[in-house]
């Protein structure tokens, strides 16, 4: 067994899991933490999100060994599956239905699940400095065109200052809703503890599918929760 620190912006298995900021724990290749678990989101820390904030408390640290211990203890083990379901997001942190929230769209007009009804609904949490959030986002509006009418995808930015989105918001030029996010809307729609984050809801506002990071097999199985809500009509 080894400890080894990489430069996060360098970070071979940051990229592969979409998160390129810091502190973010590996044992082996399972993410263990990410920033937003030490309540860090964008430039500064939320000392009431996260399993370990705040960080600057005994309780926090001695709840991070702890975790950190057993994923060690199951990968020694050998038991790396179910190393990896213990840190997934789990079934009851994913929400059930569309949630209740407002934001503002870079557009200036509200967002709220009720401006999102009757349609199938995707909804990307995505951050300016991950890499392989730009993939999805560029196919994520081709689908949009595809499918015009029938759904709309809301790109939430989160730990991202609204100047960068901004940015990329328009060098991208996709026909997406685009916001920025708070911790408090993230919370809203379950665990959201890696970007890229993509949950699905069907025209009745329940969900229909999440998927968490960037896997080989991300955009074929997103399309077809899509088709199953009723979004390729």
């Amino acid at each position: 067994m080894r400890f080894v620190v990489e430069n996060y912006g360098e970070s071979g298995l940051a990229r592969r899991f979409g998160v390129t900021r810091y502190p973010a724990v590996f044992v082996d290749d399972v993410l263990v933490a990410t920033p937003s678990d030490f309540g860090f989101y964008g430039r500064g820390q939320n000392e009431e999100g996260g399993r370990y904030a705040p960080l600057r408390s005994a309780g926090a640290h001695e709840r991070f060994r702890k975790d950190l211990a057993r994923m060690i203890d199951l990968l020694l083990a050998g038991r790396k599956d179910e190393a990896r379901s213990a840190v997934a997001p789990s079934r009851s942190a994913q929400v059930g239905a569309l949630p209740a929230f407002d934001l503002v769209g870079l557009d200036g007009r509200p967002v709220s699940r009720k401006d999102l009804a009757g349609r199938v609904v995707l909804v990307e949490f995505w951050a300016t400095w991950c890499p392989p959030c730009r993939g999805t986002l560029a196919w994520l509006g081709e689908l949009q065109k595809r499918h015009a009418g029938d759904l709309v995808v809301l790109a939430i930015a989160v730990e991202s200052e609204e100047k960068d989105v901004r940015l990329i918001e328009a060098e991208m030029g996709l026909p997406l809703r685009w916001a920025v996010g708070t911790p408090e809307v993230a919370r809203a729609f379950g665990d959201v503890s890696a970007v890229p984050t993509l949950l699905v809801f069907d025209r009745a506002g329940r969900a229909a599918g999440a998927f968490y990071g960037a896997p080989p097999r991300l955009h074929e199985a997103a399309e077809e929760s899509v088709a199953a809500a009723g979004g390729g009509r």
